[in-house]
This record gives structure tokens, C-alpha cells and sequence, in this order.
């Protein structure tokens, strides 16, 4: 499988290759050349087979030779042994139509485990092929930056310095970052929002001259091995749900459209879905896109879902090249007005092929409380902010939708512990696992949102493009 850019122009590049890289040299996102298929037998005999099983029937086509299906099996049994649950991504039903896809019994309690501990590995796989180390750079709105310090810390070859914005995670999320000691790992408080974090790695990404000191990698969904993870629940969960036969519909909490990019991904390789439920908070620039066809980047509203307080959605690009058919200059040329006005209009054509699969919601504070008192009274269970989100989306859409909606459970209600609390009246507890969160010591730098301060702190503890470290 080739690689190309969402913006063209530059060479195609192989699976283990995108793996290792971030954005391309022309500041596009790497797809697949073309989406592989997979027939409806094919997708059947997946009912009979477990997550490990699953996830390499549906990523071999992406990986293609770069690593063997023996290898990747091995890989993907070490990834999720850790996992609190035997099937990693069980199904809870809620009532007659409506359940719950629980993608939080990773380390982090957070469905980023999912993906990043196979990228951990998967890193670890490349990387022993070569004399290289890389310098990870990511931004986080509170659940990526966690899931992929859990998955790195320790690794020889790698260093980790991941943004987030200060203030604006939960306390969960910040220590699970930050009470990581590992001397390869850094975390860095940005003052200001997760668009601003987001911001600075992109454009360390695209600066020439500090991405030709360091060779860096991305952990975000902008790398596409890691939203290739991400497909496979999308099939696990369907084919218990009676597909083939039948199609399946999904709401997705988002704010970075990376985990709807999944589902959108899986339903291109021939998984039938009849809905994909954008499901928005009041940061809603996806809602407003889908909707109205406006990508215009508004004032991020903090809320009690953290995680989807964005109003730039990296993951987007992806679609809008689908909705350009698949046309490299256009996307770049779209991408520029946007980064130069921070607007941009979706043509009606484009916002109708688009509705052909994705449905908008947007939910506010209130539904989003609402839902959790609705889930723990009537079903008897603790929901997290953003997965209420998901779920008030679903529940909104009624006859709307034929056949069962899966919410995705993006996360341990724990995680967002006062939020939950204050919307449900009970207060959630953190697993067994996770209970000495609180006891160890926090160790982070305040850094303002500025490039030329960020990039200073990485170049004096990262190791150089030219150095090489034993595994």
C-alpha cells in the first residue's frame, strides 16, 4: 500500500514509512493510495473471531508487507494484555436501540489505549530495523497525551514532549500525563487553548530548519497508523451487531474528527453503516461544516468535556480530500484559505456527499447532563461527559435512524470525575489500576504559546537527527 498526501505534490511513501512520520513535507495528511475492500463474506467471518484476530484482518491490507500477519498477531496480543476486559472493546446494550461500545479498559481509560499501544509497538518494530531515533511531538486535549505516555515511556529510541493546554484538562487526565518519571518523557502546560498547542506542532512539523535538526513523529490522529487502529472496532462492534445483514449506525463524540474518520475509513472498505453521528458540543465548527457547509474557526467555549473543546479539526482535512475527489491541488489550495482567513465554504455538492454517510448533532451543556442523569437512572450507568455527548446525539435522532445506534464510550467515567458528579449526583470511582494517581508527584513546564519557546525547550533536551541511541 502507497501513501499520499492530502495536498499531492509530493512522492508516495510505504506503510512503515508514514508510520514513522508526521505530517507530509507539504504540511498534508498521509491516506492510503485507495481504500482497500473487504467483501461481505469476508466481513461475516469476522463474527467468529476475537479483537486480536479482527484488528489483523482489517489492518494487513494497510500494512501490506511491512510487517508479516504472524508478527502483527504477536504484536497486538502484547498491546492489549494489559487491557481490563478479555474482549478489549465490549458491547453494552442500553435499552432496545441504543448501546454502548466501551473503548476505555486501556491503562489510560481512554479509547486513545486502543491505538496507541499497538503504535508503541509498532514503533518499537520499525525502529529495531534502523539506526534512528525520533523526537515525539504531540498536542493534546487530555487523552491522547496520556495513552501515548503510557505506550512510550521507556522506549530508548524515542523522546516524547506532548502539549496541553494548561487548565484546560481534566485533573485525571493532567496526572496521568504528568506523574509519568521516565527519562524520555516531557510534558509541556501551553497557556492558552488545545488549538494553540495544536498549532505549535503543526508548525514545528512544517518549520525546515527544527525538523531538520530532530527527526520527528507524530503520535496524534494526524498519523495514520494510529486512526488505522481505530477502524478495527468499528468492525468488531457491527458484525455483533448482525452485519453484514443488517447495517449499523454509530454516534461518535469529536472534536478532532480522527475517531469519525475511523468509522468513515471502515465504511469505504465496504462495512455497512447506515449512520455516522458527528456528535459536537458547543465547539461546533463540524456541526456548522456538515451542516451549513461553514468550516469557520470560532472562540473555543471551555466546557466539562475537554477533549472536544477544539475549533481547528486536523482529521477534516482527510474527508475534504475525499470531497475533492481525491484531488491533491484543491485540497492544498482549500487548506491555505483556511489557514490564511480561517474560513472555508463547502460547495453544496460536497456537503451532499457528505450527508450520504455523516449526520451533525450538536449538544449543549444542559443535554449533555440530561443524558447522564438518563443513563444512570433508567440503565443504571455512569456515563463521561463526551460520551453523553455521543449519546444525546443518538438518542435525538429517534425514528430518524433504522437499527441499533452504537455510542462510542470514549472514556472511564473517573476521568472527568466532577463533571459526572455534578450532572448525575454520583460521584464515579477510578479503577483499582488506576487508584495511585493521586499519591505521586507531578512533574511538568508552563511554556506561553509561542513557537520560538517551544521549540528552544525541545532542542536542548531532544536528541539530534544524527544521534543514535541503543535499543
Amino acid at each position: 500500500m502507497d501513501y499520499i498526501s492530502t495536498r499531492g505534490a509530493v512522492p508516495p511513501i510505504d506503510f512503515e514509512q508514514v508510520t514513522l512520520a508526521g505530517l507530509a513535507p507539504n504540511g498534508g495528511l498521509y491516506l492510503p493510495g485507495h481504500w482497500p475492500k473487504m467483501s461481505r463474506a469476508a466481513i461475516a467471518d469476522l463474527a467468529r473471531l476475537d479483537y486480536v484476530e479482527t484488528a489483523v484482518r482489517v489492518c494487513s491490507p494497510f500494512i501490506g508487507d511491512a510487517v508479516e500477519p504472524a508478527d502483527l498477531r504477536v504484536l497486538l496480543r502484547s498491546a492489549y494484555a494489559s487491557f481490563a476486559h478479555a474482549a478489549v472493546a465490549p458491547l453494552k446494550q442500553l435499552d432496545d436501540r441504543q448501546w454502548l461500545l466501551e473503548l476505555f479498559h486501556g491503562p489510560t481509560l481512554a479509547f486513545k489505549d486502543v491505538a496507541m499501544q499497538a503504535l508503541g509497538l509498532l514503533f518499537d518494530t520499525f525502529l529495531s530495523r534502523r539506526s534512528q531515533h525520533l523526537t515525539i511531538i504531540g498536542a493534546t486535549s487530555g487523552d491522547t497525551g496520556s495513552a501515548a505516555i503510557a505506550a512510550l515511556a521507556g522506549r530508548a529510541k524515542l523522546d516524547v514532549f506532548m502539549l496541553h493546554p494548561a487548565g484546560r484538562v481534566s485533573e485525571v487526565q493532567r496526572r496521568q500525563m504528568t506523574t509519568v518519571v521516565s527519562p524520555n518523557i516531557f510534558n509541556i502546560a501551553v497557556e492558552g487553548t488545545f488549538d494553540d498547542a495544536q498549532a505549535l506542532v503543526k508548525a514545528m512539523f512544517n518549520d525546515p530548519v527544527f525538523s531538520g535538526q530532530h527527526r520527528l513523529a507524530a503520535v496524534n490522529s494526524i498519523n495514520w497508523a494510529r486512526l488505522m487502529f481505530q477502524v478495527v472496532y468499528y468492525f468488531y462492534a457491527a458484525v455483533r451487531l448482525g452485519a453484514p445483514e443488517r447495517q449499523v449506525n454509530f454516534s461518535v463524540p469529536t472534536g478532532n474528527f480522527g475517531d469519525v474518520f475511523a468509522g468513515y475509513v471502515a465504511a469505504r472498505m465496504g462495512l455497512p453503516i447506515g449512520r455516522l453521528i458527528v456528535a459536537t458540543n458547543v465547539n461546533d465548527i463540524l456541526h456548522r461544516a456538515l451542516t451549513v457547509g461553514d468550516y469557520s474557526v470560532g472562540a473555543v467555549e471551555a466546557t466539562s468535556a475537554p477533549s472536544m473543546d477544539i475549533q481547528v479539526s486536523s482529521n477534516f482535512e482527510r474527508l475534504l480530500f475525499d470531497l475533492y475527489g481525491r484531488n491533491g491541488a484543491a485540497t492544498a489550495a482549500a487548506m491555505s484559505t483556511f489557514e490564511r482567513t480561517r474560513g472555508l465554504l463547502l460547495s453544496p455538492a460536497m456537503q451532499a456527499e457528505a450527508a450520504r454517510l455523516l449526520t451533525s448533532v450538536r449538544v449543549d451543556d444542559g443535554a449533555m447532563a440530561q443524558t447522564m442523569r438518563w443513563a444512570l437512572e433508567t440503565t443504571g450507568e455512569l456515563i463521561d461527559p463526551h460520551t453523553a455527548i455521543g449519546l444525546a446525539a443518538a438518542r435525538s435522532l429517534g425514528s430518524a435512524v433504522d437499527g441499533p445506534i452504537v455510542t462510542l464510550a470514549t472514556a472511564h467515567p473517573a476521568k472527568f470525575a466532577d463533571a459526572v458528579e455534578r450532572a448525575a449526583g454520583q460521584r464515579p470511582s477510578l479503577p483499582a489500576r488506576a487508584a495511585a494517581l493521586f499519591d505521586r508527584e507531578e512533574r511538568y513546564v508552563s511554556l506561553p504559546a509561542d513557537l520560538t519557546a517551544v521549540e528552544a525547550y525541545i532542542a536542548e533536551r531532544a536528541s539530534p537527527i544524527t544521534a543514535t541511541r541503543a535499543a
